[in-house]
């Protein structure tokens, strides 16, 4: 025995389908404001002052930044306009996701002749290295270096 499909089922049927709809869209949106500050500075106008200056430094000092991870360990290679290693005389880095701050790590990285090296717990995927690094002179040097590390289990 079948039953007959009346507007009143359909109607109910809509309004559910659009109910299950709203609810995601909301769930999602108070799940990607709750998880991701979104903030870079506190003031953007004072820091956009000084920006051209310190990008002006930071060019002149012509470092290059390379980050590798093997097992886990991380490196952060900083090399100068010759490819030397540069040794710095303070660096602050935080490592952590793109997407959320739930991961982050701030790794103690010592320098190894060659390279900064630091233990850290890595899962697969992409990671973001957020560093500062002073020159012996005073120079700053920020640096966003984008770290990939494979899926080796599938």
């Amino acid at each position: 025995m079948t039953r007959e499909l009346k507007g009143r089922h359909v109607a109910l049927i809509f309004g559910a389908a659009f109910a299950v709809i709203i609810a995601v869209n909301l769930t999602l949106a108070f799940s990607a404001v709750k998880t991701f500050p979104g903030l870079e500075v506190s003031n953007s106008y004072v820091a956009s002052q000084k920006f051209d200056a310190d990008r002006a430094a930071q060019q002149a000092l012509g470092w290059t930044v390379t980050a590798s991870a093997l097992g886990d360990q991380i490196s952060l290679s900083i090399t100068d306009r010759e490819g030397e290693p540069v040794r710095v005389s303070a660096l602050d880095a935080t490592l952590g996701r793109a997407t959320h701050v739930r991961d982050d790590q701030r790794p103690d990285f010592a320098f190894n002749g060659e390279a900064y090296v630091a233990d850290a717990v890595l899962a697969p995927g992409n990671w973001n290295i957020r560093m500062v690094a002073r020159q012996d002179g005073g120079a700053e040097f920020r640096q966003r270096v984008i770290l990939h590390i494979a899926d080796d289990r599938s």
